[in-house]
């Protein structure tokens, strides 16, 4: 059983770069084109991340289908060999894998370090020959995350081995992450590959969040500076053969800066204030997002989580005050926002924001009283002849 749960774990690790980000970017891509519109502004923000003017598409578009690229069928010989070898990798890291955790205890320090640090660099030595080789392109992924893996984990031992007794972990993840930092970094200046950045800038910013820590620098400014430079990081990746990386640097710097943001704000002033004038950046930021044509999907993340803070942060101000339905106030306002951006997700956090106000001011003052649910129905009622009127006239304009 145990067998057969690392295999499945570990075909899933490995497959997971060859049909899972496909899948998930079909289904992300099936869902946010829903109309004509919707399409044309899928293809324009196509047009402009890869660099195709409009000829071009009307070429590829009047070209004989005879004329169009084919992709070559694949021999049964080259399946063959491709699934042998995706099947021998699998048992060797299968039988890696149990070798040590059978005799992980019993080994010694050095048998520990050959079969973590000696394994990864192996795998880093195969990794390079198949890049000089230029062969087998899909168990490129695989070898570097592997290998990476590998000789993070064995470093961390030798260390362990090392220094059995040392308390300051904050040295030797610094140490480890320099290393990995420029061993990434080397080879992703010789062989350009996007897996190779991701590494890279995965080691450089871990190797920056120690260092300054270990300085004292407070962790809120840590985040924010830290998030920024990433922010700059993924707008440039967006010009670059690695732009499949600039919306998942983006997600991060975004949330790395305002998650350091709201925690000097917390300090200065309350949660309260940080959740709402946080939760207005993320907003902005999404907004950003929306009006330079760029990841949809991000900008209505962007939306969502921005205005889930700030109508959480806004309640917790203005509930129990005078000033109680500003807050209604506010939310109402905000669908015309909604309207405006064309924001599904921001439509769904005002309607929530909305509905919950008005319960809790229900219970809190008209909780035996007919007349106020009778009122909440007639507004309801009229609001919806307004909006149907409203349609109307448009349409006549």
């Amino acid at each position: 059983m145990i067998w057969l749960l690392l295999l499945i774990v570990i075909f899933v690790l490995i497959g997971g770069g060859w049909w899972g980000w496909p899948l998930l970017a079909g289904i992300l891509g099936a869902s946010g084109v829903t109309d004509k519109a919707s399409a044309l502004e899928s293809i324009a923000r196509l047009m402009r991340n890869y660099d195709i003017t409009p000829a071009e598409v009307e070429a590829a578009f009047h070209a004989p289908a005879a004329l169009r690229p084919e992709q070559a069928r694949r021999s049964r010989g080259d399946i063959a060999k491709t699934l042998f070898i995706y099947l021998g990798s699998i048992f060797i890291l299968a039988g890696i894998s149990t070798y040590i955790g059978t005799f992980w205890v019993s080994m010694g320090s050095v048998m520990r370090v050959l079969v973590t640090l000696g394994v990864g660099y192996l795998l880093l030595i195969v990794l390079v020959s198949a890049l000089y080789e230029n062969k087998y392109p899909k168990l490129i992924l695989p070898l570097a995350l592997a290998s990476v893996f590998m000789m993070t984990g064995g470093w961390f031992v030798l260390i362990h081995e090392v220094y059995p007794h040392g308390k300051n972990w904050r040295a030797a993840v610094l140490f480890v992450f320099g290393v990995m930092a420029l061993h990434q970094g080397a080879l992703f200046g010789k062989y350009r590959l996007t897996v190779l950045a991701f590494t890279a800038l995965f080691f450089v910013y871990g190797f920056m969040q120690v260092g300054l820590d270990l300085l004292n620098v407070p962790m809120a400014y840590i985040a924010i500076v830290l998030g920024a430079s990433l922010f700059l990081v993924a707008t440039a990746l967006e010009d670059t053969a690695h732009r499949v990386l600039a919306a998942p640097a983006l997600l991060i710097a975004i949330c790395w800066m305002n998650g350091g943001l709201f925690d000097r704000i917390a300090m200065s002033a309350s949660a309260d204030w940080a959740g709402l004038l946080t939760g207005i950046c993320v907003i902005s930021a999404a907004y950003g997002l929306q009006k330079a044509g760029r990841y949809p999907g991000l900008a209505g993340l962007g939306y969502f989580v921005g205005s889930i803070m700030a109508y959480s942060g806004l309640f917790d101000l203005v509930h129990n005050t005078p000033v109680e339905l500003v807050y209604l106030a506010i939310t109402a306002s905000m669908l015309y926002a909604c309207v405006v951006l064309q924001s599904r997700a921001l439509l769904f956090t005002t309607v929530i924001a909305m509905l919950g106000f008005i319960g809790f001011y229900t219970a809190k003052h008209f909780a035996n009283s007919l007349g106020w649910p009778v009122t909440l129905v007639l507004m309801g009622v009229a609001f919806l002849g307004v909006g149907t009127i409203a349609i109307k006239v448009r349409r006549h304009i």
